[in-house]
């Protein structure tokens, strides 16, 4: 059994503190972690307590990458596992972090797919395909990608993202404004019979505005 004879803050950017066991130091923890662990001095610990300090402040660390990461934006479960990975924690403590995550609704694939969608709907529309490839890219099963793409409406997108883009191209010319748009809408996975539909929707909607 050793006794904390000091606590001190460390000098590293992140908030550490250094532990001192009979004079000697012994460990750095986060000071989130010897907070919630209730460290003070005079208190007395042994090999088994000081070995889960150690695990729960690992759990701690990547506990916190984690929502540091989610904190620009959601995430899918495979984005994080990723990042995780790619910071070097190991896989323990990263299935513990994502269960922790999941359990309070932080992670749900499902919800993020959906962000994902409405968010490519109200900024720049796309069709179902190249939003299946998104989201597969994302990491997401087929079961959830198959449910959210079936909620796009492919005509309803297509017009969206075609009076976005109109304004910039000239109406004089049909044959070069279906062109420039047909290829806009093209790169955004749209099919043809859908492109043609709606560039002539559009050009017809723009010419009773000019007339």
């Amino acid at each position: 059994m050793s006794k904390i004879t000091g606590i001190k803050t460390g000098k590293s950017r992140e908030k550490r503190v250094n532990v001192y066991l009979d004079g000697k130091f012994t460990l750095g923890l986060l000071a989130e972690t010897a907070l919630k662990e209730g460290l003070k001095e005079g208190q007395e610990i042994n090999e088994s307590q000081l070995e889960q300090l150690g695990t729960q402040d690992r759990f701690q660390r990547c506990l916190n990458a984690a929502t540091r990461f989610l904190g620009y934006r959601p995430r899918s479960e495979a984005e994080i596992r990723q990042r995780l990975q790619r910071r070097g924690y190991d896989d323990e403590y990263i299935e513990k972090t994502i269960v922790w995550l999941k359990e309070r609704g932080l992670v749900d694939d499902i919800a993020f797919a959906r962000f994902w969608k409405e968010n490519r709907e109200a900024f720049s529309p796309r069709s179902r395909r190249m939003t299946k490839l998104e989201l597969r890219r994302k990491g997401l099963s087929s079961d959830i990608i198959e449910k959210v793409i079936g909620e796009i409406d492919e005509k309803d997108s297509a017009y969206r993202a075609a009076l976005k883009r109109a304004p910039r191209l000239s109406t004089n010319d049909y044959q070069v404004f279906r062109q420039r748009l047909g290829a806009y809408l093209g790169r955004r996975g749209f099919n043809y019979s859908i492109i043609n539909e709606i560039t002539e929707r559009i050009w017809k909607e723009h010419n009773n505005i000019s007339k």
